[in-house]
């Protein structure tokens, strides 16, 4: 009968301490390493504008370096595209602008889906005219 009641206390410890152990065992901290922000318009653009003060300010919040990578030609196709061929791994962000929007109408053949290859991750500056938005790659 001790038998039973010593194995019962012992998976009854192991459950109590398993939350405990879990939150130790956290994946690594985001970001570890460079952030790119890819971002299909030209330097100096609006879209380019807020890529960059919002690259900064979370430069300065996470502590770790945000480039911000103008991907330019081919009315936005080629950045992109640059941004749903990249690893699905949060390390590359896009800011989408209402031409993608139009671009996925206005195309036919296009080497990618703005809808399943990428994910919004969130919504940067909502506005009356256009709305630009961080995307990550699927995978």
């Amino acid at each position: 009968m001790t038998l039973r009641r010593r194995r019962f206390l012992q998976i009854s410890a192991a459950a109590a301490a398993f939350p405990t152990l879990s939150n130790l065992a956290l994946a690594e901290t985001y970001p570890s390493r460079t952030v790119r922000i890819i971002v299909a318009t030209s330097a100096g653009g609006t879209t380019d504008i807020v890529a960059r003060l919002l690259g900064q300010w979370l430069a300065d919040k996470l502590g770790q370096s945000f480039i911000v990578e103008n991907r330019t030609g081919g009315g936005n196709n080629i950045g992109t595209e640059a941004a749903a061929r990249s690893p699905a791994d949060g390390y590359t962000l896009f800011m989408a602008n209402t031409v993608n929007a139009i671009n996925t109408t206005l195309y036919k053949n296009l080497n990618y889906n703005f809808i399943t290859d990428l994910v919004p991750v969130a919504i940067v500056m909502p506005a009356s005219s256009s709305v630009f938005r961080f995307f990550n790659a699927t995978s």
